[in-house]
């Protein structure tokens, strides 16, 4: 594979979710019963390259786990979605990543992350990566994992010509100003985007302004997503923002949607290098709204064979 090179490579996280369904969120302090539990495949970096696989991608996963029952089992996963697991570490050092997820009858959650083996992806991993990251079209990163090794990696990305996809998440106030620099694509949410620009981000017009503050410290171009409202997609050398409206459907689950979107956009990044970004950003918003009118995570992620045709 490295030969004829990735689609997308995705350096990142796994996590194993534990996902509880309620009919509302427990407050602070408070236990309440809840009607299904089931034990899932998450982390945002696994998502993103599931999803991509999904959609036809030549995926490969960059990420650790740990050598136990979760980190096995995780690897299997990664075969059965298509997505290559040459560059899946196990170590003995820390447990699989884990989550904790909690559900409400609106598809709302709460998620507590355990990072575990993630944390100790690293520099010598990421080294032996590099001739099949050299030949890959599309990097993705995200900060499930250590921050100095998702900017590494971008950084590689970029020494070797790679376009490169970065998702702020779990967000972090004091961001390095490289990851903006080694961002083709800096794609946040809007809590995301109010953290890093310290202004709210409540409706497209707000979007739009935290969107050109970030495009000011050095992005190739922002794409900010808004749920319900859509995203919207700025570009550096495109002075016009386009807010991209997003499909109205019934949300049954929302956990794992912005990685839907990520994976998509990755796939596309690919696929379609000559297309317009935000023309892949309106087939990626697609793309996850079908993935919040199921239950689950990568579960709820669609197969290309389960799109309509205009999509590809």
């Amino acid at each position: 594979m490295t030969e004829e090179g990735f689609d997308v490579m995705v350096v990142g996280s796994c996590m194993t979710d534990l996902v509880s369904q309620v009919h509302r969120l427990p407050k602070a302090g408070e236990t309440i019963h809840g009607h299904k539990f089931f034990i899932g495949f998450g982390g945002k970096g696994a998502n993103q390259c599931v999803q991509a696989a999904r959609l036809g991608a030549r995926a490969t996963m960059v990420c650790k786990v740990g050598k136990d029952f979760f980190g096995d089992n995780y690897i299997q996963n990664f075969k059965d979605n298509g997505v290559h697991t040459d560059f899946v570490g196990q170590t003995f050092n820390a447990a699989t990543g884990a989550a904790s997820i909690i559900v409400n009858d609106a598809g709302e959650n709460v998620i507590v992350i355990v990072a575990g083996a993630n944390m100790l992806l690293g520099s010598e991993e990421l080294q032996g990566t590099l001739p099949a990251l050299s030949h890959a079209k599309v990097l993705v990163c995200q900060l499930e994992i250590s921050p100095e090794t998702s900017l590494q990696a971008l950084r590689m990305a970029r020494q070797n010509n790679v376009k490169t996809i970065f998702n702020p998440a779990p967000a972090i106030p004091d961001l390095d100003p490289d990851f903006y620099r080694f961002s083709d694509v800096f794609c946040c949410n809007e809590s995301e985007a109010e953290l890093l620009t310290g202004s709210s981000v409540a409706s497209v017009e707000d979007a739009c302004r935290a969107g050109q503050e970030l495009l000011k410290r050095g992005c190739g171009s922002v794409i900010a997503t808004l749920g319900p409202l859509g995203c919207m997609v700025l570009k550096a050398q495109d002075s016009a923002p386009h807010h991209v409206p997003a499909s109205v459907v019934k949300a049954v689950d929302t956990t794992g949607a912005g990685d839907s979107f990520i994976g998509a956009l990755a796939f596309y990044m690919a696929h379609y290098p000559a297309m317009p970004l935000e023309e892949m950003a309106r087939r990626a918003n697609q793309v996850a709204a079908v993935s919040v009118q199921a239950i689950g995570t990568q579960t709820s992620y669609p197969f290309k064979k389960d799109l309509p045709a205009g999509l590809f």
